[in-house]
């Protein structure tokens, strides 16, 4: 169970893609002489993002490869904080500027990851978070690992979990469905 002290403290909650958002599968293949990526994604794990929004916690993608695939797909899930790169080793430092343009602290951020790119960010973190498959090394900086893991509902199992530990869950549901025309009789 994720710590409800924790969670209060929350303003910003980070991603990795690849082995987090995606089940680290990387699909490549040339088409008409141009080379295209395509990646898998969870469907259930996109609501999580509009629950979160609605939470009034900030999202984003930080991940150590640029791909079309994952700007489509925040595209797709409004998610406007999106930072790649061709795997410099940059988390880290781009955390930080992230941060410090938001105006927040290290306390303030959850962070999910899943190998070893992941660890200085994680070190750091108000609320570091794994999934399931992460290496153990991961796994060690953690305060938490989902059940399930990247890109197989992780990401949805983290943020309902971090949800109810700030006791926002059930409201949000009932509005998700009011919307939907399912209000209570």
């Amino acid at each position: 169970m994720l710590d409800p002290a924790r969670a209060r403290d929350i303003r910003l909650f980070g991603f990795d893609v690849d082995g987090v958002l995606t089940d680290n599968g990387l699909y490549v293949a040339v088409e008409a002489g141009a080379r295209v990526e395509t990646k898998r994604y969870d469907a259930r794990d996109g609501v999580a993002f509009d629950f979160l929004r609605r939470a009034g916690i900030d999202v984003a993608w930080i991940s150590g490869r640029t791909s079309p695939a994952t700007a489509e797909r925040a595209r797709e899930l409004n998610v406007t904080e999106v930072i790649q790169d061709a795997g410099r080793g940059f988390k880290l430092p781009a955390v930080q500027d992230l941060l410090r343009r938001k105006g927040l602290t290290w306390r303030e951020l959850a962070f999910i990851g899943d190998d070893l790119a992941d660890i200085p960010v994680l070190r750091r973190a108000g609320l570091p978070i794994a999934v399931a498959n992460a290496v153990p090394e991961v796994k060690a900086h953690v305060a938490w690992t989902s059940g399930l893991a990247g890109g197989h509902g992780a990401v949805r199992e983290v943020v309902e979990a971090f949800l109810r530990a700030r006791g926002e869950w059930d409201a949000l549901v009932r509005t998700y469905l009011d919307e939907r025309g399912d209000q209570d009789v």
